[in-house]
Formats: C-alpha cells, structure tokens, sequence
C-alpha cells in the first residue's frame, strides 16, 4: 500500500492530489488546490512551499509525482511555472520523498487514451477512475492524473521487474537457474 501526491505545479494556482494504491487497486484519498495571494512572486513561492509541506506532513505520502515543465506560450510564464515546480520539489525532497516526473502529454495519454485530451476530458476521467460523486476542481483532477499516470508506469516497472536490462533494444531476464532468456 503506497499513498502517492500528485502535484500539478501553478505560480496562482498548484493543484494536489493524494491516492493510494494496493497493486491495481487504487483509492482516492484527497484533492484540492493551493491557491496564493496577489502578491510578489517570492512571497507566492513561498506559499506554495508551505502548502506543499502541509499537505505531505498531513497525509504522509511515501511518493511525489509532478508534471514535467512544458514551454509555455511565453519565457516568463515557463519561468513562473518552473519556478513554482521547483519550490514544490524542494519541499518533497526536504522530506525525504523520491519524485517522479511526467509530461503533459503522458499523463493525458495514460488516463484518457490520448495526449491531446482536453482539461474536461481529464476530469471526467479521473472522477471515473476514482469513482467520485462528482469532478474535482480541474488543477486537482491535473494532480490526480498526475498521481494515476504514476501508479500505472510504477505496475509496468514491477511487471517487467525479474528484467535484469536491456541487451540491442530487448529486455533480457534470467530464467530458473539464471539462465538468460531473450
């Protein structure tokens, strides 16, 4: 039983999202938003490192999985939303939690089929995947997909876990008595 925190990074607005996973098993926990002040960029930083810190002494995940940062439509908003990624890793990693990283279009890939699915889409999904009463806010919904594309490369990696690498682009594992099979 793993408990994950999905975080999709915003310099106003970062949404969270904490489940837990039992092998393919995976249940909702909590979800919302930290939402900063008008204020100075340092000062909405530092909002979001407390909000983030919170949330993990909190709920205690074992896990952080964060959107990878994406060129945005201009230089500053890439470097607003970099920075607002970054003081939300550092809160993890200040606790001792691994990260893991996920593209935009990865995560809308593994929860609706396709990387070009719209904000809408996501949410839908995500409420069905969860099986909540209603959707969540759609920067909670980002951070729970976030969370639900994690525990899916995660069962991947476990399934292919006897794999010991690859040899010329295939995977090789050790068979009984250590044989090498291909």
């Amino acid at each position: 039983m793993t408990l994950i925190l999905g975080i999709d990074p915003g310099s106003r607005i970062t949404g969270y999202g904490v489940i837990r996973a039992q092998g393919s098993h995976v249940t909702y926990i909590a979800s919302g938003c930290i939402r900063t002040s008008s204020g100075e960029m340092p000062a909405r930083l530092g909002e979001i490192f407390e909000g983030v810190t919170e949330i993990i002494e909190h709920h205690g995940p074992a896990e952080v999985a964060i959107e990878r940062v994406f060129m945005a439509r201009s230089a500053d908003s890439a470097l607003k939303l970099g920075q607002a990624r970054g003081v939300a890793i550092a809160a993890a990693v200040s606790r001792g939690l691994p990260i893991h990283e996920y593209e935009a279009r990865k995560v809308k890939q593994a929860i609706v089929g396709t990387g070009a699915a719209t904000k809408a889409q996501v949410q839908n999904m995500v409420s069905r995947l969860l099986s909540l009463a209603g959707e969540p806010q759609s920067d909670a919904a980002d951070a729970l997909a976030i969370a639900l594309c994690h525990t899916q490369s995660a069962r991947s990696f476990d399934r292919i876990g006897a794999a010991d690498g690859f040899r010329r682009g295939r995977l090789v594992s050790r068979g009984p008595g250590g044989a090498v099979r291909k």
